[in-house]
């Protein structure tokens, strides 16, 4: 599809989002399982019902759009989930893993990020202020739920993987 305006780039990549947050759905489940942190792993639980609110608001945008809310594939995303994916294969200490899978989710916040706040300012351009505030909701937790993940590297998760 030839991309000729703003609009049509600022949809593009709303379902470029909508298939990423959907994929982050499905990954997050694995990641509260390999966490051997209860912390980490109340962050991760936490996360997950914030994304399936990321993917209702989402639908939301489309929906001022007037258009339905659909997917294209996401390969950055499925990059990201991929190579987070690779170190819980191989054998390694559980604090160790903790520190791999923040690393991970915090990759993913950063694209995220990233791309939350591109929407938000093309919504902001073509003049759809609902999509915009919905946007900034959704950029804000998404940079609370990085700072946390930070905090748990920093104070507890780091601590104990240098230990192991």
């Amino acid at each position: 599809m030839a991309v000729q305006s703003l609009k049509e780039l600022f949809l593009e990549d709303l379902k470029d989002l909508y298939n990423a947050e959907n994929q982050i759905l499905k990954a997050l489940p694995k990641m509260v399982k390999n966490a051997s942190s209860p912390e980490l792993r109340r962050a991760f639980e936490q996360h997950l019902k914030q994304t399936e609110t990321h993917v209702q608001r989402l639908e939301r945008v489309f929906a001022t759009l007037d258009e339905k809310a659909k997917g294209k594939t996401c390969k950055g995303m499925q990059g990201l989930i991929e190579e987070g994916k690779e170190i819980t294969g191989d054998d390694v200490e559980e604090h160790v893993l903790d520190a791999a899978l923040i690393a991970a989710a915090q990759k993913v916040e950063h694209y995220e990020m990233a791309a939350y706040g591109t929407l938000r300012t093309w919504a902001e351009t073509i003049g759809n202020q609902q999509a915009a505030k919905l946007l900034q909701q959704t950029l804000d937790e998404e940079e609370a739920t990085d700072e946390k993940l930070t905090q748990l590297a920093e104070q507890l998760v780091n601590v104990e993987a240098v230990g192991a």
